[in-house]
């Protein structure tokens, strides 16, 4: 199972990928980070996408309460049984590239995001989409 560093490294290795980030949504905190940002500063990128993340995550538009077994489930929370925001992941698309935010369930209450920014000409969206599912289920915070 990898750690931050291995998991930002074989995000980078995906067609296209320009940079890759692990964001603490709650604080907008870079947790690691690896390739270029597209603002040129990597805690500006991981405030600014931490925003986006905490909207889709809390908004009830896009993250409605589920009731289970125990009653109302908190707003923006996953519902019964499990760790994290309901929503999978968000993508961001520029004239020039894509932007995919993939949210990692953990066994604690977790508000970490993966953030992979790609060229729009050489990247693959859903190789991308795919492989980030992947790397947030193995992933290992230390």
């Amino acid at each position: 199972m990898p750690g931050i560093d291995e998991c930002l490294l074989e995000a980078m290795a995906l067609p296209g990928a320009r940079g890759a980030a692990l964001v603490d949504w709650s604080s907008g905190l870079a947790l690691g980070t690896a390739g270029d940002s597209p603002v040129g500063d990597h805690e500006t990128t991981a405030a600014e996408t931490a925003e986006l993340a905490r909207a889709a995550a809390e908004y009830e538009s896009f993250a409605p309460a589920e009731d289970g077994p125990d009653g109302p489930a908190p707003r923006g929370g996953a519902g019964p049984g499990l760790s994290g925001p309901p929503v999978e992941d968000l993508i961001v698309t520029t004239r020039t590239g894509y932007h995919v935010l993939r949210f990692v369930e953990t066994s604690f209450d977790s508000s970490v995001f993966l953030h992979l920014w790609l060229d729009r000409a050489d990247g693959n969206l859903a190789l991308a989409r795919h492989r980030l599912r992947a790397l947030a289920e193995g992933l290992v915070l230390r």
